[in-house]
C-alpha cells in the first residue's frame, strides 16, 4: 500500500524506546519511562541489544535531564523530533552509537515524496493522541523501583535492583541496628537526630508533621531518622529507650543532646541549633553581595556561528570529509531551526576525525575544525556526550593546546578558550573539568597563561570567561555542598593568575568584570584559616581591588563586593 500511494516501499512505521536497568525510556509526552513493554506502544516487534555502558547512574540521569529541556511535549513533531531522535541521541551517549538508520531516515523518506509533504499536517495531528498518550500510573517505575546494576559504581548489564539511596530531605525508618549505625555514620561530618517513637504513641503522632518538615528543611545539612520501636526490636533493645517519644541528636558523629516528650516547639528550636552548630555561618553570608551571592549557573559560553564555507575552505583537503559536512549540517540547522529540530551527528564518528586531524593537519589549519567543534558545543547533548567520551576527544585537544605553549598560533589558542568556556553548558563536564587532574591540568595551564597574554586582548577577555566559569562552578558546589570541586593548589594558582592580571589589565571592561567575579567567587565562602585567605591576605589583594575603581569607574559595585570577601 505504501509504494501506491508514496512511490517508495515501507515496511514500518517505527516506535522506539530504550531499555536500560529494567526501565524503558521514551519521548513522547516529554521524556517518559514505564516498566518494559508496559506503554500503550505493546511489546516490541524487534529487540536490537545495543550493548552495554560502564557509565555512573548519576551520571546518565543528569544526562536525561539535559534531554528533558530538548524533549518536550509541545516540541514533539512525527517527522522531525520524534521519539527515533530521542533514542538516538540517548543511546549514542550511553553505548558511543545510534539506532539503525533505517529508522533514523524514515521520515525524511515519507517526507521526500510530494504525497508524504501533502499529509504531513493531518498525519502529526492525527498520530499525536497515540504518540503522547499518558503511561498508566501504575506502569511507572516508582524512585524506588528499578534502577541499573551497578558494579563499582559503574553500569554492567540491564537488570534491576533496589539499592540504598541517600535522598537528602527525607526521614529514614531502620528497622535493624546495622542500618541504624550505617546513617549515623553517614552523618559524622554533619549531625544527625534519632526520633524514638511507638505506634502505640498518640502524643508522638502530635509531632510527625512537624519532624518531616525539619527534615525536608535540612536536606543535607542533617540525617533525621524516626525509630518505631514497636517494630526495630534489635535497635529497642540496644539504646534501651522506654519512654516514647525521645529524641537524640549527634554532632560530627558524637551524641549532643537527649530529651523526652511531644513538645513542638522545643523540637524545632533544638533540632535547628544542632544544624547550625553543625553549620556555622560563614561571615560573607552576613554581608550585603547582591552580586556575589546570587546562583551563577549560567555559563559565559561563545555560540556565535562563522560562516562556515569560508571556514571549511581553510581545512584545505580535509574539509571534505563527511565529519566535516555532518558538523556543518548539524550547525546550520540548528541555526535555522533551533536545537529541537537538529539531530545529532554521529558524534563517535566526529570524535575519530578530531582526533585524526590533531595528529595529521598542520598546526596553523588546526582552528578552523576546533572552530567547529567550538560550535556544536554550545548544544548540551554534544557536551554531555563529549563529557564521557571514551575517546577523550577534548583532552586531546586541550593537551595540543597546552602543549605548544607560547608557540600556540593566536587564532587556535582563542578558539580553545571558547570552546572551553562552552563546555560548561554540560553540567555533567565540571567535574571532570575542576576535579579530574587529567582535565584540570591542561585546562587551568590553559587559562593562566592566556590571562598573562600581554599582546592579545581577545586571549584575555577569553580566559577571563573561562577563569569566570570555572570559579562560578567550584562557587556553587561550595554553597550547594559545602566543599570544593577544586584542590587547594589549584584554588591558589587560579587566584594567583587572576589577581595578577587585575593588577595589569588596563584595557577592556568585560575582561575586567569577569575578572573580578572569578575573584569574588573563588574567595566567597572559602574557609577563613585556609591558605587561600592566607594569600589573598599576604597578596594584599584587596588593594590590588580596590585600584580598580580608578581604572573602571563602572564596575565600583563590583569592585566594592570583591574587596569586601578579600579580608
Amino acid at each position: 500500500m505504501s509504494r501506491s500511494l508514496l512511490g517508495v516501499h515501507i515496511e514500518a512505521v517505527y516506535h522506539t524506546s530504550l531499555v536500560l536497568g529494567g526501565v524503558e525510556y521514551f519521548f513522547g509526552g516529554g521524556v517518559q519511562t514505564a516498566y518494559p513493554s508496559s506503554t500503550h506502544h505493546g511489546k516490541p516487534m524487534e529487540v536490537i541489544p545495543m550493548g552495554q555502558t560502564q557509565l555512573l547512574v548519576e551520571v546518565i540521569l543528569e544526562y536525561l535531564e539535559s534531554l528533558k529541556a530538548i524533549y518536550t511535549m509541545e516540541s514533539y513533531d512525527l517527522f522531525l523530533h520524534n521519539c527515533n531522535n530521542f533514542t538516538n541521541d540517548f543511546a549514542m551517549f550511553l553505548v558511543g552509537k545510534g539506532i539503525p538508520d533505517h529508522i533514523t531516515s524514515l521520515p525524511q523518506t515519507v517526507l521526500n515524496t510530494p504525497f508524504g509533504q501533502m499529509l504531513k499536517p493531518q498525519l502529526d495531528q492525527a498520530m499525536r493522541g497515540v504518540t503522547q498518550a499518558p503511561v498508566p500510573q501504575s506502569n511507572i517505575p516508582s524512585r524506588g523501583g528499578p534502577r541499573p546494576v551497578m558494579s563499582n559504581g559503574a553500569l554492567t548489564n540491564g537488570a534491576a535492583i533496589n539499592a540504598k539511596e541517600s535522598v537528602p530531605g527525607v526521614v529514614y525508618k531502620p528497622t535493624k541496628i546495622r542500618q541504624l549505625d550505617d546513617l549515623l555514620a553517614s552523618a559524622k561530618e554533619t549531625c544527625a537526630v534519632i526520633f524514638f517513637t511507638s505506634a502505640t504513641c498518640p502524643p508522638c503522632k502530635l509531632v510527625y508533621p512537624a519532624y518531616d518538615e525539619l527534615a525536608a528543611a535540612a536536606g543535607k545539612k542533617a540525617v533525621l531518622i524516626k525509630v518505631d520501636l514497636s517494630e526495630a526490636y534489635e535497635i529497642g533493645a540496644k539504646y534501651q529507650v522506654r519512654v516514647t517519644p525521645t529524641f537524640w541528636t549527634f554532632l560530627k558523629g558524637e551524641k549532643e543532646n537527649e530529651w523526652k516528650g511531644a513538645n513542638e516547639s522545643q523540637l524545632r528550636g533544638n533540632v535547628n541549633l544542632l544544624i547550625q552548630m553543625a553549620h556555622p555561618v560563614h561571615p560573607h553570608t552576613l554581608l550585603r553581595l547582591p552580586t556575589l551571592q546570587r546562583p551563577h549557573k549560567q555559563p559565559v559560553t561563545y555560540a556565535k556561528v562563522p560562516p562556515l564555507d569560508k571556514l571549511i575552505a581553510k581545512l584545505g583537503p580535509a574539509g571534505s570529509d563527511n565529519s566535516v559536512t555532518a558538523l556543518k549540517n548539524f550547525i546550520m540547522h540548528r541555526q535555522n531551526s533551533g536545537a529541537i529540530d537538529a539531530p545529532l551527528p554521529s558524534l563517535p564518528n566526529i570524535s575519530s576525525f578530531i582526533l585524526r586531524s590533531l595528529q595529521t593537519l598542520p598546526i596553523e589549519t588546526l582552528f578552523p575544525l576546533i572552530d567547529l567543534f567550538r560550535v556544536t558545543l554550545v548544544d548540551p547533548r554534544v557536551s554531555g556526550y563529549f563529557a564521557q567520551d571514551p575517546q577523550l576527544t577534548v583532552l586531546a585537544v586541550l593537551g595540543k593546546v597546552t602543549q605548544l605553549d607560547a608557540q600556540c598560533p593566536y587564532q587556535l589558542r582563542i578558539v580553545t578558550l571558547h570552546l572551553a568556556c562552552n563546555l560548561f553548558t554540560s553540567p555533567l563536564f565540571s567535574p571532570k573539568l575542576l576535579s579530574d587532574g587529567k582535565y584540570s591540568t591542561p585546562l587551568l595551564e590553559l587559562v593562566t597563561s592566556s590571562l598573562l597574554d600581554t599582546d592579545h586582548q581577545p586571549v584575555r577577555v577569553a580566559a577571563a570567561s573561562l577563569a569566570f566559569n570555572i570559579a562560578a562552578s567550584n562557587h556553587q558546589r561550595r554553597v550547594d555542598e559545602k566543599d570544593d570541586r577544586l584542590s587547594a593548589d589549584n584554588e591558589l594558582g587560579l587566584m594567583a593568575s587572576v589577581l595578577e592580571t587585575i593588577g595589569l589589565e588596563r584595557e577592556s571592561k568585560d575582561g575586567m568584570r569577569g575578572l573580578l567575579l572569578a575573584a569574588g567567587l573563588l574567595k566567597y565562602g572559602a574557609p577563613k584559616d585556609s591558605e587561600l585567605a592566607d594569600m589573598c591576605k599576604a597578596g594584599d589583594a584587596r588593594d590590588a581591588v580596590a585600584k580598580v575603581k580608578g581604572i573602571f569607574p563602572a564596575l565600583k559595585d563590583l569592585v566594592k563586593e570583591t574587596e569586601q570577601v578579600m579580608d
